[in-house]
């Protein structure tokens, strides 16, 4: 677990630097008649957010009130009320979106593409369901049906998040690909969901090369022996997803509101960035592959 100094300090950095620019690019509001500071600062706020999906705490409510306002008082003196937070959060959107970004990984040129679903509520709740009825949609994967979001995400080799998207649960994962690796080259390793004659013929304009699995009714494909072994390791992803899930809760169905779940799940993608150790595909067993295909095109 990272430090929460070093969690702080980076947050505060960007904070300062936001703060700066944001003045800049927004429209003027001449009915305004105040703009008062909050008595907790932004990179405050955002810290507590990340921290919360670092702790054991299955709830925000008892993580705060126990945990925040208890536990570390020293370290955020003027924490306010616990309501008075839930009304602070949405501030924390557009910085946390920009902060992300920021930080996007490293151009390796080997790249993994997946989606999860991001159920709001139990199947047998869903006509009952109030809060994003308006927003959620129903989805199927291949563990069944389900009312919620879907979070498409591209990690590099060294498993760090290049891009990301949160769409509604009826989203086709093909439909955001392009937009999301707008940027990268190379080759796109993804499951046999991603299969598209259409959409591989357009990643190649980008020179991004699409490689999966073929389905059981399609004709087997002869594949490069690197290919084939970073194909071979693309359950990377599906491990860093069980990580967002499972250890940094993302994936739960007790929002209030869309906003603060927009917020939770950007808040679990920036601790997964913090993360010291990540998921990655190793080296040694990388040059190994290479050696042996540097000896067969020699003989």
């Amino acid at each position: 677990m990272i430090p929460l100094e070093e969690i702080y300090c980076a947050i505060d950095d960007f904070c300062k630097y936001f703060e700066q620019e944001k003045p800049k690019h927004l429209l003027a509001n001449p009915s305004r008649k105040r703009n008062r500071n909050c008595q907790m600062s932004l990179s405050e706020i955002m810290t507590i957010l990340v921290m919360f999906h670092y702790s054991h705490y299955r709830t925000f409510k008892d993580f705060y009130l126990h945990c925040i306002l208890l536990q570390h008082k020293q370290d955020f003196p003027k924490a306010v009320s616990y309501n008075r937070f839930v009304e602070l959060m949405p501030t924390t959107f557009m910085p946390f979106f920009v902060f992300i970004t920021a930080l996007s990984g490293k151009k390796t040129g080997k790249y993994f593409v997946d989606s999860t679903k991001l159920p709001v509520c139990h199947n047998l709740r869903i006509y009952r369901h109030k809060v994003f009825k308006d927003v959620a949609k129903r989805g199927k994967t291949s563990t069944g049906w389900f009312f919620g979001f879907k979070l498409h995400l591209i990690f590099n080799d060294k498993g760090e998040l290049m891009d990301f998207q949160l769409t509604s649960g009826n989203i086709d994962d093909r439909a955001v690909v392009k937009e999301m690796a707008k940027n990268l080259k190379g080759w796109l390793f993804g499951d046999r969901g991603y299969i598209s004659q259409k959409l591989k013929e357009l990643l190649m304009n980008q020179e991004l090369e699409l490689i999966t699995k073929v389905k059981k009714n399609m004709k087997e494909k002869i594949i490069e022996p690197i290919k084939k072994y970073f194909l071979d390791k693309r359950g990377m992803i599906e491990t860093i997803i069980d990580q967002l899930k499972n250890l940094l809760h993302i994936d739960h169905s007790r929002h209030r509101s869309v906003m603060n779940f927009q917020i939770n799940v950007l808040g679990g993608i920036l601790a997964y960035i913090f993360k010291p150790n990540k998921v990655n595909v190793p080296f040694h067993a990388l040059n190994l592959i290479g050696s042996q295909n540097f000896l067969l095109t020699s003989n």
